[in-house]
């Protein structure tokens, strides 16, 4: 299955990946725009720092997901042939009872806004990685100019 794969000898920290990914989920598609819109964007990929290494944190895409396993709604599923994780796109909506947040050993699960994000009505929705589903290669990936963020093919025996 294909996945976010992170090299952190080649991350500089220029947070170009925030911003492609706030900007690929927002109304507008643009950055500049995407600040002013009405339901602010959130980026699905962190970057920390971590001592003196900058360091992207995004969904892993687990084998066996545990905010799948949390989810009460039952929107959060893994797609069988893709492997990957998401809450949208799904007969079942978020509820925002944010247990996907609470079970995420990575923490890269956070609170939307309140409000009509993507027919969420007046409930929050959480926000996480969705592969950017509508583009060949995740804004993310495209964005990096250093390419410490990839795709890869990967062997999910060995991953959690």
């Amino acid at each position: 299955m294909k996945r976010l794969m992170v090299r952190l000898d080649k991350c500089t920290g220029c947070k170009r990946c925030e911003q492609a990914c706030m900007a690929a989920h927002s109304g507008s598609q643009n950055y500049i725009k995407a600040i002013f819109e009405q339901v602010r964007p959130q980026t699905r990929i962190f970057v920390e720092a971590s001592g003196e290494r900058a360091v992207p944190v995004v969904c892993r895409h687990c084998v066996e997901p545990l905010c799948v396993t949390a989810c009460m709604a039952g929107c959060m599923q893994k797609d069988p042939t893709t492997g990957v994780v998401t809450n949208t796109g799904h007969e079942q909506q978020c509820v925002g009872c944010w247990m996907c947040i609470m079970s995420c050993p990575f923490g890269v699960i956070s609170a939307g806004p309140d409000g009509e994000e993507e027919g969420t009505g007046l409930f929050a929705q959480a926000i996480k990685c969705d592969f950017c589903p509508d583009r060949d290669t995740p804004a993310c990936v495209a964005a990096c100019p250093d390419a410490a963020i990839e795709v890869a093919e990967t062997d999910t025996e060995h991953l959690t």
